[in-house]
């Protein structure tokens, strides 16, 4: 599903919310949770998940096609665990 599915999902199941209403709703959510892992904050949505940020050192990497070694800096990732309810809910429990 992707952004746009998400907004008319919302807007189909919810009459009394104008369409850019439900854009605007969608996209907030999203800047919050950019936002709070950008300072590096956890955001945790109950029985979803928790978005989070992970840290991965400097290291020396290797260039696949020419085999040399490559100095690959430091950098943050987001990180995704699911939520029990998620969990359980994707493996039919």
């Amino acid at each position: 599903m992707i952004r746009s599915e998400l907004i008319q999902k919302i807007a189909d199941e919810n009459p009394h919310l104008f369409q850019r209403d439900v854009e605007n709703i969608v996209n907030t959510i999203f800047e919050e949770i950019t936002g709070a892992m950008a300072q590096g904050d956890r955001v945790e949505l109950r029985g979803f998940g928790a978005f989070s940020v992970k840290k991965r050192d400097a290291r020396l990497g290797r260039n696949p096609r020419t085999g040399e070694s490559v100095e690959v800096e430091q950098k943050h990732v987001p990180f995704f665990k699911t939520g029990k309810l998620l969990r359980d809910r994707l493996n039919g429990n």
